[in-house]
């Protein structure tokens, strides 16, 4: 792509999302800590709090988020325009997903995975949002990359867990940020602790602190203490959402309160 290929992409893009709000990006350094968790029930309680939700897959290389959300349709692609498919009254949702076989592999290098991001963000008929939620892939590479770089006015919202090996990864995540000059939105603890079924103990199961500790060492306010619960496994696999499902529930009202500071934060 020559310069006045880029600075056309760029104009199309700043044009086709002067209408959202809001945009987010959920991000981590490190594996496992349950960053597209985060994001798709981050996503889902906004939109079941009245919030016009977008939820935008950039894990190009292990998109679940179309699972996680039980996605069953497709986009409709009208004169070179995609229509993302609403999962919920207000929430629409765009992965690569999509358009690969379940078992594919996406064997893309730098350029082409850069290109479906400007995809994403350009030919997306997104509309008017209050949210953009994205999710990426851990690390600090091509995804997070290309986002910080394409959206002035984005945000990060960092995952981690409790435990020193996550918190050492996280830490390059929050220097991308900066780096990259955007705001760091909060930080998550996810996995912060389980409660013992049969007791009803806390259990550290991955130590305990460590998002406090990096919300003061890094100036990053921490938004919300995410507890483990095991029914989790069984509705990601299914598609069913935390705000939907377990209503009334510890976890339920951990992402509520979640909602509630990063609502906060995006208003400051």
């Amino acid at each position: 792509m020559n310069s006045e290929e880029m600075a056309q992409t760029m104009i199309k893009i700043r044009d086709n999302t002067k209408t959202i709000k809001s945009k987010i990006l959920v991000m981590s350094g490190k594996g496992g800590v349950g960053k597209s968790t985060v994001a798709v029930n981050l996503a889902l309680a906004l939109a079941d709090e009245g919030f016009k939700t977008g939820l935008m897959d950039v894990d190009l290389h292990g998109p679940n988020v179309s699972r996680m959300v039980g996605l069953k349709k497709t986009p409709e692609v009208i004169e070179e325009q995609i229509f993302p498919p609403e999962v919920l009254p207000n929430l629409k949702v765009m992965s690569i997903s999509s358009f690969i076989e379940e078992e594919a592999p996406v064997v893309w290098r730098g350029p082409m995975k850069t290109t479906a991001i400007y995809q994403f963000l350009g030919d997306v008929a997104w509309g008017e949002l209050d949210f953009l939620v994205i999710d990426s892939p851990p690390g600090t590479g091509d995804e997070p990359l290309t986002i910080l770089q394409t959206l002035p006015d984005v945000s990060a919202l960092i995952v981690t867990t409790p435990q020193e090996v996550a918190i050492q990864d996280v830490k390059r995540a929050i220097n991308l940020v900066k780096t990259m000059h955007r705001k760091a939105l909060g930080l998550v603890e996810n996995m912060s602790y389980m409660k013992c079924p049969g007791c009803g103990e806390r259990i550290n199961l991955f130590g305990q602190g460590g998002g406090e500790r990096l919300s003061k060492s890094h100036s990053i306010p921490l938004l919300a203490n995410l507890p483990f619960d095991p029914r989790l496994v069984g509705m990601a696999d299914s598609g069913q959402g935390i705000t939907t499902h377990l209503r009334g529930s510890e976890l339920e009202e951990a992402y509520r309160n979640m909602v509630k500071s990063v609502l906060q934060r995006v208003s400051e």
